[in-house]
């Protein structure tokens, strides 16, 4: 049977993955066992998939990213060049703790800069935005921007992409789509247009 995605001939994937109808996957990108990959993925050069990992559908990954077990990415999610997941919170050599990863949820339409770090347990909220070498060390909201070292938020951004600017009501438009948002005790949801 044929497979319904790409894969460049330097790719590895493992037996017992399931890759979406779709997805594409560049050179010298290794896919392990158990990883779960949505539709139309498409996955840069040199990235690896650990076991176990969940990628959603349309998600992107850019080059030299290490997906570890217990990351999932919902759908939409971008991961930039060369950002980081980790899995274990004390990491040592000479002690096996494949039994502690610790789970890591980006929620749908996330974006993590280049060179971001997220360290494991900290969940990234749906459409939040991570800047370029962040290095993220808690929770991040829905729709929120974070920025440095140690991540810190500085404001709000759209699902389009655009920092939200709210008014004294708490209400901002995205200047792309004209979709409104609600900023009320410090949570953004979207909100249905007047």
């Amino acid at each position: 049977m044929d497979r319904e995605y790409f894969a460049h001939e330097s790719a590895v994937i493992d037996d017992g993955c399931r890759i979406g109808k779709g997805t594409k996957i560049w050179h010298f990108t290794h896919i392990m066992p158990r990883a779960v990959i949505g539709e139309n993925c498409n996955l840069g050069q040199n990235v690896v998939v650990s076991p176990d990992v969940i990628l959603g559908n349309n998600v992107k990954v850019q080059n030299n990213v290490s997906i570890y077990t217990g990351v999932i990415c919902k759908d939409d999610v971008f991961l930039g060049p060369s950002m980081v997941f980790t899995n274990v919170i004390n990491p040592r050599s000479s002690i096996i703790r494949r039994d502690e990863y610790m789970k890591t949820v980006v929620g749908e339409g996330a974006s993590i800069g280049a060179n971001a770090t997220i360290i494991c347990g900290n969940d990234i909220g749906k459409y939040a935005f991570i800047g370029a070498g962040a290095v993220v060390t808690k929770t991040v909201p829905d729709y929120a921007l974070v920025i440095g070292n140690p991540a810190r938020q500085t404001g709000w951004m759209s699902e389009y992409g655009h920092k939200l600017k709210f008014n004294r009501e708490g209400i901002a438009e995205c200047p792309e789509s004209k979709q409104n948002y609600k900023l009320d005790n410090n949570t953004v949801t979207k909100t249905t247009s007047s």
